[in-house]
Formats: structure tokens, sequence, C-alpha cells
């Protein structure tokens, strides 16, 4: 290296710490709607259409972060919210974001929340090819009752079985020399899984990490 090159280097160095590789992530982007009514804040919820993806699961919108389209994580969630609730871009006022967000299913989440600028429901019209139904649980009822919190193990696989039986290798162990022990699935990070067990539905998985930073923060 040179220094042209170096200087190069130090050019493209970020102005702030950031992750690492990111792009090699599903990244979403997912929005965290609030709306004022009797008082006091609630969480709009969503659950998910029954025919796709993750369908019947109970979450905020939002969505995959589009790099052709989106100029940012923010519009994208802005995005994913006018489509999926039917609510005006104008009637979205985002107030701040939590920080992202890693599932260790290789998932990373950029959540924004915001306040929707409606006094109920009747002004929103769903799609209803993604979304079954959409209602509000009050704040404070996350404040007091607590996440149930389990782990889950998970396992790194340098091999799998195909459908005839036969192994193949994800890491050439012998080619490149490594120790045999990494023949062998190995033990990874646990993966903590909240559930919220709400008087209606169940709020659990990455929309309860959101929810519980969102409480914790508040306090």
């Amino acid at each position: 290296m040179d220094k042209q090159k170096l200087q190069r280097l130090l050019q493209h160095l970020p102005s702030y710490p950031n992750l690492m590789g990111k792009k090699r992530f599903f990244n979403a982007a997912v929005l965290i709607p609030m709306i004022f009514s009797g008082g006091e804040y609630h969480f709009l919820f969503q659950k998910r259409a029954a025919n796709i993806r993750q369908g019947g699961e109970i979450c905020f919108p939002g969505g995959e972060f589009e790099a052709d389209t989106d100029v940012s994580c923010k519009e994208a969630a802005i995005r994913e919210t006018t489509e999926e609730l039917g609510i005006k871009k104008e009637k979205i006022n985002i107030l701040g974001r939590l920080d992202t967000f890693i599932s260790p299913r290789g998932i990373t989440v950029d959540s924004f929340i915001g306040e929707l600028l409606i006094s109920d429901f009747s002004g929103l019209t769903p799609d209803e090819t993604e979304v079954e139904k959409i209602f509000s649980i009050p704040v404070s009822w996350f404040e007091t009752n607590s996440p149930e919190e389990y782990q889950l193990k998970m396992q790194v696989n340098p091999t799998y079985l195909d459908q005839e039986g036969k192994r193949v290798d994800l890491l050439p162990i012998e080619e490149f020399g490594l120790p045999e022990h990494y023949r062998e699935p190995w033990s990874s990070a646990n993966y903590r899984v909240l559930i919220y067990r709400t008087p209606g539905e169940t709020v659990w998985g990455i929309t309860a990490e959101l929810v519980k930073e969102v409480i914790e923060k508040s306090n």
C-alpha cells in the first residue's frame, strides 16, 4: 500500500461506527406507529394476512429496504406504512428512531417511532392482501406487563445431507486444514425470544423486542 492508497482508505472510513457488511443481511425498515387516544398513547399493531410470509403473526408495518428506490430506511418505513395501512404520508409524524436491531437469523431492523395524526381507525384502509386486521394496545399495558423470555439454541452446520442422503460440505474443512472438530456442528449464540401475552393477541419475536426497547427508553 502506498501513501495514495492509504489516503483513499482514510477517505472511505465511516464518519461514525456503523454495521460492517450490512448489505449482506436482509435489511428491514419498520415503523412503530403510535396513536394518541383517550389521554394516552397506544401502539398500533397489524395482523399479517394468512397467505403471506409469516402469516397470522402480529407486527408493525414495514418491509425490506429497497436500495434501488428507497432514499433511506426512514423513507422505506414510511412507504411500507402508507401501503399497508392505507394512510397518507402527511399523517405520519416521525418522532425518532431506535438503534439498529440485529437478529441472529441475519436480519437487521431499522425502526422509527411515528405518531399517526388520526383520532381513530376510520381513516385507514389496510391492504387486505397483506393485513388481516389492525388493532391498538395502550403503551401503559406494556409498562405494567413484562414479556416472557425464552432462550433457543442455535447451531452452525458445516455440512448437511441432501434429498438423496449425500453429504454436502458447505465449508471444506480438510481442504483448508482446519481443526477436525469443525466437521461437526458447533453451538452458536443463544437466540432470545420475547413473548407478550396481551389480552387479544400474542406479540412476540422482533416486534416484542422493539416494544421492550421503547418501554425501557421511556422509563
